[in-house]
């Protein structure tokens, strides 16, 4: 019986120290270098986590700065690394859940289609400020912890490539809302192969037809930064992207319709249904499902 008892007590013993140390290797929180002792406070209060709890990474100004300058706004950057993230990694097939708070200028969407760019697809992402921000530094952030936990580096192309995509999407998200523009995003995303043999000319009059069919105007710069993104995206592989395309759709659909039973389907809440619904559609007829 005693010898039953002392099994059981290591066992159990076992079992305590090892789930801690398994936890700790799925998620990071990833704290802003800039912020005060009580500013930290704030963040981990909006993750919903206790500090100590997690493992916990440090992301500096200049460390954002070399994915984002060139393509963000230096006002947006700003001088002082604000953005904190916590991101949990999760099982195969779970799919993204990003939420944010006092993040001003990036959505969650967009976040959401950035990071599929780069290769991150299931995990739990909490982005936090103790005031608001743009956001767009957070992308930093998580890549950092990814890399942490899992011991393998994201492809550098990539990485710019994702914060070009967020970039692009944030302006055009504040002129035609970040629904419709990581929609259209995502479409060109299912066209790199044509694309690839396409002059930009030939680009810019199927950007003119996808925007047509949201009925939206879109100014030649904005034209301008698509082309520049579809042939920053054709450098990275087609298949993967477009495995994701369909994968973003899931996500969006859930987020979509979250918002629906939040807000109701009236006005502005309807016309974000109306329009990924239709985004849906493209992708299905594109993909002949």
């Amino acid at each position: 019986m005693k010898k039953f008892v002392s099994i059981l007590l290591v066992g159990i013993l076992l079992f305590a120290f090892s789930v801690p140390a398994y936890a700790a290797t799925q998620s990071r929180a990833v704290i802003a270098a800039d912020l005060t002792e009580e500013q930290i406070e704030q963040v981990y209060s909006a993750f919903g986590v206790r500090r100590g709890s997690v493992i916990e990474l440090r992301v500096t100004n200049q460390e954002e700065r070399q994915y984002l300058e060139g393509y963000v706004d230096p006002a947006l950057i700003g001088s002082r690394a604000i953005s904190s993230v916590y991101v949990e990694l999760l099982p195969s097939g779970s799919g993204m859940d990003v939420t944010t708070s006092n993040i001003t200028w990036c959505t969650p969407e967009m976040y959401m289609s950035a990071l599929a760019t780069v290769g991150i697809t299931d995990a739990r992402i909490i982005v936090a400020a103790p005031f608001g921000v743009s956001g767009t530094a957070a992308l930093t952030g998580v890549y950092k912890a990814y890399e942490d936990m899992t011991g393998r580096k994201l492809d550098d192309l990539a990485k710019l490539i994702s914060t070009q995509e967020l970039t692009i999407t944030g302006d055009l998200a504040s002129q035609i809302g970040s629904m419709d523009s990581t929609a259209i995003v995502n479409e060109l995303k299912l066209m790199l192969d044509e694309t690839r043999t396409m002059t930009d000319e030939q680009i810019r009059q199927t950007i003119l037809s996808i925007a047509g069919e949201y009925s939206i105007q879109l100014s030649e710069k904005q034209i301008s930064q698509l082309i520049a993104l579809c042939r920053s995206l054709e450098q990275l592989d087609t298949n993967t992207l477009r495995y994701n395309v369909e994968y973003v759709q899931g996500t969006l659909n859930k987020l979509s319709t979250a918002r629906t039973e939040k807000s109701g389907s009236s006005g502005t809440a309807g016309e974000v249904i109306e329009s990924i619904g239709s985004f849906f559609d493209r992708i299905g007829r594109f993909l002949g499902l």
